[in-house]
């Protein structure tokens, strides 16, 4: 009897033993899919996300290779609003669907499958320093879970409740859409022939602001009946003349609807827009009004080009620079001539550079990174001032390209270049392909 038990307990161990050396990963349990899973954290919510449910979560995303996990994204440290989506129906077999089921509000959990099946689920945006072989470890938090058809009740009861604080009577359009006129335009009344110029703001229900074109620095003008904004706006709209104001109620049905725009504007969001027509113009006083902005512009251009020249050609007798200068602007100062074949358009080529600005300051570098650039020349990969530039090389040689802000970024505001910033890049071509 006892050598029977003695036996039995050892036989029971050795498979206890078998189990955790087969488990990659201790604590993890696996899917049929081969998701390997833990939940962490356990709420009080028992409800699981269904088909149609939108979730809300935290998430982090770590590639887990030789024992180390190397991040690669964070939502919160990001300073990311939780990422919302919806849960699609059964046949999606994305990891992140089949993981987030697992979890109710409140929940946490890690997860961790193959790279390469990973990023392919999500679109085949696997980061290049990656290893395809390495595993993908996940962590999500799941903020919240919304049902479709209760977001819908509460949208239709939110904008009630609206409503009636702001002693709102007047009754929708057809659409579902309030229109109330602020003050009655006396000007030219809109159709779709004409373009307008308006100024407006869109908010939430909650007054948060999403939107105001007073953002920009100059009024836009659209065509009117062209796609601008959502469509019970542009219905709203329609019915207004130059000079007029409103307020305009958009419920989401005519709005961004089920799906919402991004972090932005949630699902069955109704929005406030607030409204004023300052002109109303027919297509040949808007084509005339295109006319002297371009001329407008191309005087401020010609200006602008005038102070560049002169600030490069200080730079390069600062720095004691020589060089030529190319019919639109660049100028090329040859460091170290190249022997092999000339770069052309159509040629791929692998070229180490550093970026400054004319004061120095650093904002790119390839040679930092350890990793020369590659691009096929001439085909609008990179600024035109590159393109350019480096046709006057040959494989081996070494360069300083001086690119006006009309050949590099212009007035885009790319961070650590500032807007219309003449550009400085010192330059080898490693090779030709």
């Amino acid at each position: 009897m006892k050598k029977t038990f003695l036996q039995s307990s050892l036989m029971m161990m050795v498979i206890a033993f078998a189990l955790l050396a087969c488990s990659k990963y201790p604590g993890f349990k696996q899917t049929d899919t081969g998701l390997y899973y833990k939940i962490e954290k356990i709420s009080k919510d028992t409800a699981k996300p269904k088909t149609g449910d939108w979730v809300s979560m935290d998430y982090r995303i770590t590639a887990v290779s030789k024992g180390k996990d190397t991040l690669v994204f964070d939502s919160k440290k990001a300073g990311q609003s939780p990422f919302r989506i919806q849960i699609p129906d059964a046949k999606s077999n994305m990891p992140i669907f089949e993981a987030v089921k697992m979890l109710s509000k409140g929940d946490s959990g890690s997860f961790i499958i193959k790279a390469d099946s990973f990023f392919v689920k999500l679109g085949g945006m696997k980061p290049p320093y990656v290893d395809s072989n390495s595993m993908i470890r996940f962590f999500v938090y799941l903020v919240d879970v919304q049902n479709p058809a209760a977001m819908m009740q509460k949208e239709d009861s939110d904008r009630k409740s609206y409503l009636q604080s702001n002693n709102i009577t007047a009754a929708p359009l057809p659409s579902g859409v309030y229109y109330i006129e602020t003050l009655a335009g006396t000007g030219m009344r809109i159709d779709t022939t004409r373009y307008i110029k308006l100024n407006y703001a869109v908010t939430l229900l909650s007054g948060k602001e999403l939107f105001s074109t007073k953002q920009f620095p100059e009024t836009p003008t659209v065509k009117y009946g062209q796609s601008f904004d959502t469509p019970g706006f542009t219905e709203a709209v329609g019915l207004m003349s130059k000079g007029g104001k409103a307020n305009i109620i958009v419920p989401s049905a005519q709005a961004f609807g089920d799906k919402g725009m991004g972090s932005l504007v949630p699902p069955y969001s109704t929005l406030v827009y607030n409204v004023e027509v300052l002109d109303v113009l027919t297509k040949a006083a808007y084509d005339k009004e295109q006319v002297e902005k371009k001329k407008t512009e191309a005087k401020k251009q010609a200006e602008a080009q005038k102070g560049e020249i002169s600030q490069i050609e200080k730079y390069m007798k600062d720095n004691n620079l020589k060089g030529k200068k190319l019919n639109d602007g660049l100028y090329y100062v040859e460091k170290v001539a190249g022997t092999g074949p000339k770069a052309v358009s159509g040629k791929n080529v692998s070229v180490h550079y550093t970026g400054t600005l004319l004061n120095g300051n650093k904002f790119d570098s390839s040679v930092d990174r350890g990793k020369p650039f590659e691009f096929t020349l001439g085909q609008g990969q990179v600024i035109k001032g590159w393109d350019e530039g480096i046709t006057q090389m040959k494989k081996g040689g070494k360069a300083i390209l001086i690119i006006p802000s009309a050949l590099g970024y212009g007035p885009q505001d790319k961070g650590t270049i500032p807007p219309n910033s003449i550009l400085v890049f010192d330059v080898e071509l490693i090779d030709i392909k």
